[in-house]
């Protein structure tokens, strides 16, 4: 089966949008949590969650998309704070910290806004020309 020239456009940007919104998802969970600690001492933290995406050929459309291929963890040592008085704190009084680092966050946020900001603007465009196509067509007709 042969793409749709005029609805491919928008196939592929609706499959970036959503694994944009799921990576803005999981970097906001990620900094949400960055300074969320164990309850009990010793106890592990947050661990920072990551998203992995994988090319993917739409047969019914004959177009590449993305989609995510996995949630996992960061699998990176936690951070040691010394804060004795915290309920987390080991018997040397270290606090085992998340293994977020917030500006790392913060970029890929921004990073994953624009794109899709990109593939928005895609769908815009795409709707334009059917329109367009729609009009020149009713004009012919």
């Amino acid at each position: 089966m042969t793409a749709d020239p005029l609805l491919a456009p928008i196939k592929v940007a609706a499959a970036g949008l959503h694994a944009q919104s799921e990576r803005m998802l999981v970097a906001a969970q990620n900094l949400a949590n960055a300074r969320s600690t164990g309850a009990t001492p010793g106890a592990d933290p947050y661990r920072r969650k990551t998203i992995s995406f994988v090319a993917e050929l739409d047969r019914q459309a004959g177009v590449d998309t993305v989609r995510i291929a996995r949630y996992s963890t960061d699998p990176s040592p936690f951070r040691l704070e010394y804060n004795p008085g915290h309920p987390a704190a080991d018997e040397r009084g270290f606090v085992k910290m998340p293994n977020v680092n917030p500006l790392i966050e913060m970029a890929d946020l921004k990073d994953a806004a624009r794109i899709y900001q990109a593939n928005l603007q895609v769908v815009r465009q795409a709707q334009q020309i059917v329109v367009l196509t729609i009009d020149l067509l009713r004009a012919g007709g």
